[in-house]
């Protein structure tokens, strides 16, 4: 099986990624401890810096670009120095962002995370700060791609779908997407979709990678350690959705792996379990499954490699992305 994941490995780079969806700033404001303040019980921090990096979609896309694939972008945030700066940080990550559109008055969602510590001991998160902008006119920022769209579409090898539920995408965005598809010749472009919190809407596409809570929302179960459970939530959502695949992330556990009339695949988890922090996990495995299969490997190959590139991702602090290298060393490194 390595040898086969190393040669899936090798095909992933110079794929070509449209990536659609809700893009956010994840905000990292880092401090010092000072002391205790005399206005209230809470701790004074001394200001350090301040980084942002892409979220939401913007993080799916910064790891397409990472395991060596071109990655363009559709998406919109607001005109505002959080937006600008993240519209720099996608370029820097080598992320094509001609087409996050600009939109006057609309506030770039952001998650500002305060981390603090002291001077010989990492940083941990004291509070987060959620600032959400919502697309009110999703179709004003469709019209807004222009063409560019349809043209990125008709020479892509895999189309990324992350729903935020920021207002992006919608139902008539992602049927215009499969029509587009449909109409090209040759092999078929594999489409995948990460919905935070409405993945029952999407019908028909390659692959859905939903987190485990995700699945227990949507279907109003529990799943806990119970195989059982888990078969019949991970049947249920195929049969529901009329997906392809459908791969369920586990956290600690693993992976579960749902393909009509194969059977399961449960997929421990890669590494430790003692992990640094899951920010972008799942934008990371998403990413990684939708390079593979554009390169051509099976679904479960797929699923293999996320598997390793999450367990890498989640040793990293703050929002972060997995390089082929590091995954082709760790599969080595299992030999």
């Amino acid at each position: 099986m390595i040898e086969r994941l190393l040669a899936a490995l090798d095909a992933l780079a110079g794929r070509r990624t449209v990536v659609i969806g809700d893009i956010a700033a994840d905000e990292f404001l880092y401090g010092r401890v000072a002391r205790v303040s005399r206005e209230a019980p809470v701790l004074i921090l001394e200001y350090d810096t301040t980084e942002i990096v892409p979220g939401g979609a913007g993080n799916a896309a910064a790891n397409v670009a990472a395991l060596g694939a071109r990655a363009s972008l559709f998406g919109a945030v607001g005109r505002d120095e959080q937006g600008a700066r993240l519209v720099e940080a996608l370029t820097a990550r080598g992320v094509d962002a001609r087409a996050v559109v600009r939109i006057p008055g609309l506030v770039t969602t952001t998650k500002t995370r305060v981390l603090a510590g002291g001077i010989h001991s990492a940083k941990q998160q004291v509070v987060r700060i959620d600032r959400k902008g919502d697309v009110a006119a999703p179709r004003a920022v469709h019209e807004a791609w222009g063409r560019r769209l349809d043209a990125a579409l008709r020479t892509c090898d895999a189309v990324l779908i992350s729903d935020y539920g920021g207002g992006v995408v919608t139902p008539a965005l992602v049927r215009h997407v499969r029509q587009a598809l449909r109409a090209r010749k040759g092999r078929r472009v594999p489409v995948l979709v990460d919905s935070r919190y409405d993945l029952g809407r999407y019908r028909g596409l390659t692959a859905s990678t939903p987190n485990e809570s995700e699945v227990e929302a949507l279907l109003g179960l529990r799943i806990d350690d119970d195989r059982k459970v888990l078969e019949r939530a991970g049947r249920a959502l195929l049969e529901q959705t009329r997906m392809e695949a459908v791969l369920i992330t586990r956290g600690s556990r693993g992976m579960a792996l749902f393909e009509p009339d194969r059977p399961t695949v449960h997929v421990p988890i890669h590494g430790t379990d003692e992990i640094a922090d899951v920010t972008g996990a799942g934008d990371t495995v998403i990413a990684t499954v939708t390079q593979a299969l554009a390169g051509g490997a099976s679904m479960e190959e797929a699923a293999r490699l996320a598997n390793v590139a999450g367990g890498l991702v989640v040793m990293k602090r703050g929002t972060a992305t997995v390089t082929v290298a590091e995954i082709r060393a760790a599969l080595e490194a299992g030999r």
